[in-house]
């Protein structure tokens, strides 16, 4: 695997003991569409970084490179690096499924397994590597619906089927698959943007209390959203010359809301546009 050593040109990248990871020169595409360009960030560890800019301007799409999804969609490519503790994620002996179980990933809309209880959902993943007996997964199942604040909502009624859960609580449930199979790294994708105010209050609350453990990435369109929840934010915004999406800007959150450098970041963040 291609390691930060070995890149040139790569600067403040984190150390290859770190869960962080290392976003260097990335631009992807869908077929001859060059979607995003030249993006180039730092994923702290241990700490939520939230991506925020207007729609289209390859917010989502930046997240799937994260951990090799971008790459799923017929004819869709990248070029640059993806490090994960040190090492990087597109080198041509890295596993892509190994990648995804390393980067797990939470989606716009709750999606369970509709034909699967609340238990066999949290143990998906696992059950797919063959590797856990059935004491231990009972054991990951309370652990993991635990971590997501479920627990307790759902212990006596684990064979229901997932679909029996409320929205917030499906999107809890699938965070809560995501965090089975022990990834580095949570990808979240607008998940609170289906839920409602009481459950969207919960899920920012697990975000809170997941970053302890996890390195967290999350898209959001929310502004008030991405102050609450994230300790450092990158603005992204379509270039107008070649119609691509870019980062104009990353930063401590409170810094970006606050005292952005780019006149652009305070236009969005200000709503002056967006």
């Amino acid at each position: 695997m291609i390691s930060l050593a070995q890149l040139s040109g790569a600067q403040e990248t984190p150390s290859s003991d770190s869960k962080a990871m290392f976003v260097d020169s990335l631009h992807a595409y869908y077929g001859s569409k060059h979607a995003i360009k030249n993006v180039t960030l730092k994923i702290m560890p241990n700490a939520v970084t939230a991506i925020i800019g207007p729609s289209g301007c390859g917010k989502s799409t930046l997240l799937r490179c994260l951990n090799r999804l971008h790459e799923v969609i017929p004819g869709a490519y990248v070029k640059g690096h993806v490090l994960l503790e040190g090492e990087d994620i597109y080198a041509p002996s890295a596993d892509p499924v190994l990648v995804r179980r390393r980067v797990g990933m939470v989606f716009q809309r709750p999606n369970p397994f509709p034909t699967m209880s609340i238990q066999d959902n949290v143990t998906a993943g696992i059950r797919l590597t063959g590797r856990k007996r059935s004491k231990e997964l009972a054991a990951i199942v309370e652990e993991s619906l635990r971590d997501a604040a479920l627990w307790d909502e759902v212990k006596d009624r684990l064979k229901s089927p997932a679909t029996s859960l409320s929205g917030g609580q499906q999107q809890r449930l699938c965070i809560a698959r995501a965090m089975a199979v022990q990834p580095e790294v949570i990808l979240m994708d607008e998940p609170c943007s289906a839920l409602d105010p009481i459950a969207t209050l919960k899920v920012e609350e697990l975000i809170a209390d997941l970053r302890k453990n996890y390195t967290i990435v999350i898209v959001t369109h929310n502004m008030q959203q991405a102050a609450r929840v994230s300790d450092r934010t990158a603005f992204m915004m379509v270039d107008m010359e070649d119609r691509t999406g870019t980062l104009v800007e990353e930063g401590e959150t409170k810094v970006i809301f606050s005292h952005p450098k780019d006149k652009r970041t305070e236009d969005y963040v200000t709503g002056r546009f967006g």
